[in-house]
């Protein structure tokens, strides 16, 4: 805890575009989460090694996230945004919890199974640990509160069964974070298939709006959205296209599911998906106007990846020591 304000932790990894469903799932909430708490959000590169990247675009898209954190709302003198490369106590305390991890628990992750299927060529010792060093990221900085979604919720069982396995030998060092149970943002779902999340990954490119598309590829991408059979506009299971796209009318308007389906009772798909498509290139033009004045002032930019990493790297290494010394660790010499 810092002041009176508890500390809530995150971060995205720095691969693929921002799609409108990080926008609205993740993004956004981050925005409203910062006036309660003391908030830390990192670009976590680090991670995004357990896949072979090409350096010159990870760098560009590493440095594109982080502004888009800024552009999209998040204030960079009210939270701490930072380059989790940039910190090395990451990678340090990363170690130190791998000496207390065991194998077992880190076999039965499921996102390591699924990974290792996707990229059977590249099963690497870090896809194995990825874990612990996302444990490292939230038990550095005191974390009382982690967002996490379905897919992450083992990982932040393994963070608190390492930081209670090591506060049992060692006494209270760190905080037992909790995960993040307030209201959730929006789930988006596929533009081409319903069934499944809205992804930066997919390499259906009609499949996800990205945050900077321009308004004729948004309003391009909704006319091709798969909808359902039938031309009623509806919330019901047997029609998840609607369903979808219902959902993202609903955060990007305000409006809620039976508002909706009241404008557009006796309308078809046709008009209804511009409505969509409308309604998103309204909500992204102010973040992408932002962009394009922030990515223009590369100094502002350098300004405060520069104060942030002094800022996260301060309240890290005061964790970090205090580890070193329980483990009777050698201090270092100032």
């Amino acid at each position: 805890m810092i002041g009176d304000k508890k500390i809530l932790y995150s971060g995205m990894q720095a691969t693929g575009n921002l799609t409108l469903g990080n926008y609205l799932g993740a993004l956004n909430n981050w925005i409203k989460l910062s006036e309660e708490y003391e908030c830390f959000y990192g670009v976590m590169d680090l991670h995004s090694l357990t896949v072979r990247q090409n350096p010159a675009e990870f760098r560009k898209r590493a440095r594109m996230l982080y502004t888009l954190y800024i552009a999209a709302g998040l204030d960079p003198k009210k939270n701490c945004i930072y380059f989790q490369s940039h910190v090395s106590a990451h990678a340090e305390m990363a170690w130190l919890l791998n000496c207390f991890t065991y194998m077992g628990e880190l076999s039965r992750m499921t996102q390591f199974k699924d990974k290792s299927a996707k990229h059977a060529d590249n099963i690497n010792a870090g896809l194995f640990t990825y874990p612990v060093l996302m444990a490292a990221d939230i038990l550095l900085y005191q974390a009382d509160v982690v967002p996490v979604g379905i897919d992450q919720l083992q990982h932040l069982e393994i963070t608190r069964d390492i930081a209670e396995r090591f506060n049992n030998i060692y006494g209270d060092v760190f905080t037992i974070p909790e995960g993040y149970v307030g209201k959730t943002g929006a789930k988006i779902m596929s533009l081409q298939d319903p069934t499944k999340k809205m992804s930066k990954s997919d390499e259906n490119i009609n499949a996800s709006i990205y945050l900077l598309d321009d308004p004729d590829t948004i309003i391009r991408k909704f006319k091709r959205a798969v909808t359902d059979s039938g031309s009623e506009i509806c919330y019901r299971e047997d029609k998840p296209g609607i369903c979808n796209l219902i959902d993202i009318y609903s955060a990007t308007s305000g409006k809620n599911r039976d508002e909706i389906t009241r404008e557009f009772d006796g309308k078809g798909y046709g008009e209804f998906k511009l409505a969509v498509g409308e309604s998103v290139v309204d909500i992204l033009k102010p973040l992408q106007a932002r962009m394009k004045e922030l990515q223009a002032d590369k100094a502002y930019i350098d300004s405060i990846i520069k104060e942030n990493a002094e800022k996260a790297s301060y309240t890290s290494m005061k964790t970090l020591r205090k580890v070193q010394k329980k483990l009777g660790l050698t201090e270092r010499i100032r």
